[in-house]
């Protein structure tokens, strides 16, 4: 990019065209636009900051930029954990957290909705009228969207539901030169053209900004069984999730191992059992009897492999307090230091292998590693906790993450199953994809972006 992005003076001709209250340049306003969660020590001082409040400036922004040749940063609600939002100095970084409008249809089952409405407002919005969005990442109640969109969000219930891909319908997209495209629609069924939407679906901001997206509604979910299960090792509990996709699919299949455990109980004080070695959250939601006899499966299961206790309940209120805590497990690691996170997956068959080899790189690099999981998905969420004042901490720590990456990798599995690559990532992608791969991507990321300046630095 040109100097001209380091250059503040043309940006005073967007502050007129837009407004000193959606276009700020004030230092302490765009300091809290500066990370995502994942602090990433890289992160720049944006030239500007768009607080867009429609489509029209969002065009208006992005026009700007690709004329003067000034990078993009789009920014959801900043909830990310791949440092795929963190600023790039004298980028703008053009956020969607007032685009918030929802509007559901239920007759055809959908939801419009604005990349910054919560995911957890969607869900109660949908509820209103007895409809369900099953995309659930851990972070509901926080994160926007537009972020699901653009990483592909995952979350609790997608081992039988799918993850936010599977619900889109429609999306509009502004791509760098500023033009508005508007893909797909209320259509359950669409496959006319090329299938665009799920190339720009967890995209990361690398080739345009969302600005809506049309959503797949399903009729509420139905009432819920709940087990949980306590194992004295991870591999034993690693296995059951095995022994329990090869015959069923539960509604939810969750995992925490000990360190984690403990973490959330300090944080919590649920009375979770700090002696497990690992422990197992699932659910199963199938209608009637067919409930009790799935929930009947998942007891042999984790018995036949020696978990210590299983516990059975049909109380929501009472299921939900085992899922709260699973929920609680990142502000909880959170509190116990700095963190660097992880969320690498491989196929559910080698979930013993990945858990155990994560455990025991924990042990050889000397590191912290609490672990939880989408256990019914394979994707494992080993996220490493240093103490940043301890000298030779972060090294070995950053030893730690890298050595679980190649695990992945080793194992056929993925550097990402929902996070998204972001920045910090970034340079394990070529390890996973391969050299064809990735420049297919690159071909595709330059036809789009000829100018390289949507999330300059991340993914690609």
């Amino acid at each position: 990019m040109s100097n001209a992005a380091t250059d503040r003076q043309p940006i005073q001709g967007l502050v007129a065209e837009l407004g000193g209250d959606i276009v700020t340049t004030d230092p302490a306003v765009m300091e809290r636009y500066r990370y995502d969660w994942a602090r990433d020590d890289r992160a720049g001082m944006p030239l500007a900051v768009v607080r867009a409040e429609n489509a029209e400036q969002v065009q208006a922004a992005v026009r700007w930029a690709d004329t003067h040749r000034v990078g993009i940063v789009p920014r959801g609600a900043g909830s990310g954990l791949s440092g795929g939002s963190t600023a790039v100095e004298q980028a703008l970084v053009i956020s969607t957290e007032r685009m918030r409008a929802i509007t559901i249809d239920p007759g055809a089952r959908v939801a419009i909705v604005e990349p910054g409405a919560l995911n957890a407002e969607v869900k109660a919005a949908a509820a209103e009228h007895g409809l369900w969005y099953p995309p659930d990442p851990s972070s509901f109640e926080i994160c926007s969207i537009g972020g699901n969109l653009a990483t592909n969000a995952g979350g609790l219930c997608c081992v039988k539901y799918g993850v936010t891909t599977d619900y889109v319908l429609g999306l509009d997209v502004v791509i760098p030169d500023g033009t508005l495209i508007k893909m797909g629609g209320v259509r359950v069924k669409d496959v006319a053209g090329l299938s665009l939407m799920k190339l720009f679906v967890g995209s990361e901001g690398t080739l345009g900004v969302i600005t809506r997206g049309i959503l797949k509604l399903v009729p509420g979910q139905a009432d819920r069984a709940t087990m949980v299960a306590t194992f004295s090792d991870v591999e034993a509990a690693a296995r059951a999730v095995v022994g329990m996709c090869s015959t069923i699919r539960p509604s939810m299949l969750e995992f925490m191992d000990g360190p984690s455990i403990n973490l959330v109980e300090d944080y919590l004080h649920a009375g979770l059992d700090r002696q497990a070695g690992a422990m197992l959250i699932a659910q199963s939601d199938a209608p009637g009897p067919a409930r009790s006899f799935e929930i009947s499966i998942m007891e042999k299961v984790c018995a036949d492999l020696g978990a210590i206790e299983c516990f059975v309940t049909d109380d929501p209120e009472e299921g939900e307090m085992f899922v709260a805590a699973r929920r609680a497990s990142f502000p909880a690691m959170e509190r116990a230091g700095s963190l660097m996170l992880e969320d690498v997956g491989v196929a559910i068959p080698l979930l013993p292998d990945l858990v155990t080899g994560i455990a025991a790189i924990a042990e050889r690099t000397g590191t912290t590693i609490p672990v939880v999981a989408h256990a019914g998905d394979g994707n494992t969420h080993p996220n490493i906790i240093y103490d940043p004042t301890v000298p030779g901490a972060r090294d070995a720590a950053q030893q730690a993450f890298d050595e679980v990456i190649a695990l992945a990798i080793r194992l056929g599995g993925t550097i990402t199953g929902e996070h998204g690559v972001g920045r910090l990532k970034k340079s394990a992608l070529p390890d996973q994809l391969g050299p064809d791969v990735m420049a297919l991507s690159h071909k595709i990321k330059n036809a789009i972006d000829p100018h390289g300046i949507m999330n300059p630095g991340a993914v690609l």
